[in-house]
């Protein structure tokens, strides 16, 4: 089965975990990657443990960052690399990179210099920032992305420290994959190649779009983007949490509490008619902190498992929350591919994150795990670029290439 984008070469230029992330998923879609290894001093994949690699241990984030990719080694610092680095760009639709700015332009791998071997060609950076402004030359490191949101300090209970979810990093990959993508379909209409650029900002900004977006259009309040205890929510069916008898947290989400209301009060034990809850207004307003205290109780008498099971006969808007050791057993997310399980040549049978998105004619696939560094030099310069067998070994003796 074809891919979407199996008539695309990219070349990865990145370093940090969302860029490379970006092109892990171009290359899931049939994208050929070929991961730039520059030569000459340590090793700047994300991914790279020489302490873990000599004790036998599986390097999971390579295998899943670099997946489906090719790994060409080139010395760049050198004439013939840049060279030879010059034909790849000559070839390649994508340049995928979150290098600074002065370290592209000093390779040539600035969108200016990649025009002049390609005019169509596509160059997409994850920045920090963004491309405009005065923090453009700033690093690309989600930490002080997320820092500048204003999304940290409500995550957390009033009066604790503000939490780092290091959500933002996910959403700038697949944005930056999405710019890549529609970047492709103009080209294709128009022949113009342009650059693409979305920032770890940006991409934490819209992780917490709906929040921002409030926040744009009424401004601040006592309750808007301010850390809310648990025991202050507005309506204590939704957006609410309990413990229950093992210690699970169970989250309610019925807004509509004329709705829920006489399953809910049965289920936890409570009178439905009870005078203090038995219209939205007392259960929200007037009685809601006596409401909040009587689900306390009620969540804390029975486990986890004991209301999932009640929520699901019910078909309640309710759930437990979950340890990271769900979905890894879970069915719906193997039955949708976002775990799956793979024969590893070096550790057996694995488990690794799958394919977020769906597509039924042209599915994601998983073709190679992360290569070894210049796994494919040769694949590359000979298959690709055309260069001859002995020209190959000649920059392998030079050091250029390995």
């Amino acid at each position: 089965m074809s891919g979407a984008l199996d008539d695309i070469v990219v070349l990865d230029v990145t370093r940090g975990f969302a860029s490379s992330m970006t092109a892990a998923f171009l290359g899931d879609f049939g994208a050929r990657v070929i991961r730039l290894e520059p030569l000459g001093g340590a090793s700047q994949r994300r991914g790279v443990d020489e302490d873990g690699a000599r004790s036998g241990t599986w390097n999971h984030e390579a295998d899943l960052i670099h997946r489906n990719k090719q790994s060409l080694a080139l010395d760049v610092a050198t004439a013939r690399g840049r060279a030879v680095l010059d034909d790849l760009l000559a070839r390649c639709d994508v340049v995928l990179t979150d290098w600074p700015l002065a370290e592209l332009a000093a390779l040539g791998l600035d969108y200016a210099a990649a025009c002049a071997r390609r005019p169509d060609i596509v160059v997409a950076r994850l920045s920090g920032f963004g491309p405009k402004g005065k923090d453009r030359e700033l690093p690309a490191i989600d930490e002080l992305a997320a820092a500048r949101t204003g999304m940290m300090p409500i995550v957390q209970q009033p009066g604790e420290p503000p939490v780092y979810t290091g959500a933002g990093a996910m959403h700038a990959a697949v944005l930056l994959a999405f710019g890549v993508v529609t970047a492709l379909l103009h080209r294709q209409h128009s022949g113009e190649g342009q650059q693409v650029d979305t920032s770890l900002f940006a991409g934490n900004m819209y992780g917490a779009s709906l929040d921002l977006q409030a926040f744009l259009a009424i401004g601040s309040g006592d309750r808007l983007l301010n850390p809310i205890s648990r025991l202050d929510v507005s309506n204590p069916m939704s957006g609410s949490l309990y413990a229950s008898a093992d210690g699970r947290w169970v989250t309610l989400t019925m807004p509509d509490t004329d709705r829920w209301w006489p399953d809910l009060a049965e289920m936890t034990g409570l009178d439905a008619g009870d005078p203090r809850f038995d219209t939205h207004e007392k259960r929200c307003d007037l009685n809601r902190l006596e409401l909040i205290h009587a689900f306390e109780a009620a969540f804390a008498r029975q486990s986890a498992a004991h209301w999932r099971a009640l929520f699901a006969a019910r078909g309640m808007s309710a759930d437990i929350i979950e340890r990271f050791d769900y979905p890894a057993s879970d069915p719906v997310a193997r039955a949708n591919r976002y775990v799956v399980e793979l024969d590893h040549p070096s550790f057996g049978r694995v488990k690794s994150l799958g394919f977020p998105i769906y597509m039924s004619e042209s599915p994601a696939r998983l073709g190679s795990l992360a290569p070894c560094i210049g796994q494919h030099t040769l694949d590359v310069l000979h298959g690709l670029l055309g260069y001859p067998v002995e020209t190959i070994h000649e920059l392998g003796a030079c050091g250029v290439v390995a």
